[in-house]
């Protein structure tokens, strides 16, 4: 005959192990809630997730600028492709971004670096990253991924400096947007017609 009470606690033990499981993935990392904002540019729009858990300084400093709309006179000015860096023997695939190189009082303090082997955030295709000049130089202007570009990262030989860039996101929609954007024509990587950013906007987080 099947014990009934030894069935019960059987089963009891099985749901509570199931209840615990549960718990513990809700409070993982990998199902935090991460930022989501909407880019909409003269050539289309796309989505870029934040990654404020893994490089909260450089993210928080893009959110800030998004939230308190500093990105209003912002445009695609800069793209790098094979064919247009003759004289670069690390060769990269890029769009770039922001308030441009000239001082904009839209612009916020620079921000200390965060190195991709701190945050583990790599530039692959789609991943969105800082430019700068010197390490804890980036502000406000940003790049955007086509294709990995593992020589962005820490230790990489595209700076000679072997700090990389800082990415902390990635665009999960529209990359086409991007490519689009990277295939206007340029004189010497600047676009002979910029891409205006027309508007950027926090959208309700999702995973």
């Amino acid at each position: 005959m099947i014990d009934l009470n030894k069935l019960f606690t059987f089963t009891y033990v099985l749901v509570c192990i199931s209840i615990l499981i549960s718990c513990s993935k809700s409070n993982s990392p990998n199902n935090t809630f991460l930022p989501l904002v909407k880019m909409s540019t003269e050539l289309g729009e796309m989505i870029i997730e934040i990654d404020s858990i893994n490089a909260p300084i450089t993210a928080n400093n893009f959110l800030r600028y998004v939230d308190e709309k500093r990105f209003g006179t912002a445009s695609f000015y800069r793209v790098v492709r094979m064919d247009n860096q003759p004289n670069n023997s690390i060769k990269i695939e890029v769009i770039q971004g922001g308030l441009g190189f000239d001082e904009s009082t839209r612009s916020l303090p620079a921000i200390a670096h965060e190195t991709t082997d701190k945050t583990g955030i790599l530039h692959k295709d789609g991943a969105i990253s800082m430019a700068r000049v010197e390490p804890g130089s980036a502000s406000s202007e940003f790049f955007i991924c086509v294709g990995d570009q593992l020589e962005l990262d820490f230790g990489g030989q595209r700076n000679p400096d072997g700090q990389g860039f800082a990415a902390f996101g990635k665009v999960i929609e529209g990359m086409d947007v991007v490519r689009k954007i990277q295939s206007q024509p340029d004189e010497d990587q600047m676009l002979i017609e910029p891409v205006r950013i027309l508007q950027v906007n926090r959208l309700i987080s999702k995973k």
